[in-house]
């Protein structure tokens, strides 16, 4: 008999996926900041633009080191450390 039930995750698949949107999250700031850096326009409508995606990147990273703190969570005491 087949059996056709999905594997089994292990223990680090939720702290692994939580470290992959943790990735994804770090490299969406780094593209907003580089695209605001790179921004040629100029005057207040310009900083008001600039101050905003610096804002949506800072809430990026924030986010970033949430997932990060998870995943470590998840992942246990580091035997290291002990």
């Amino acid at each position: 008999m087949n059996d056709c039930r999905p594997p089994r995750p292990t223990a680090s698949a939720p702290a692994d996926g939580l470290r992959g949107h943790c990735s994804a999250l770090r490299a969406h700031a780094r593209r907003l900041r580089a695209g605001a850096a790179a921004l040629e326009w100029r005057g207040p409508q310009a900083d008001a633009l600039r101050a905003e995606v610096a804002a949506l990147a800072d809430r990026c990273a924030r986010a970033a080191d949430g997932f990060a703190l998870a995943a470590a969570q998840l992942d246990g005491p580091d035997p290291r450390r002990s």
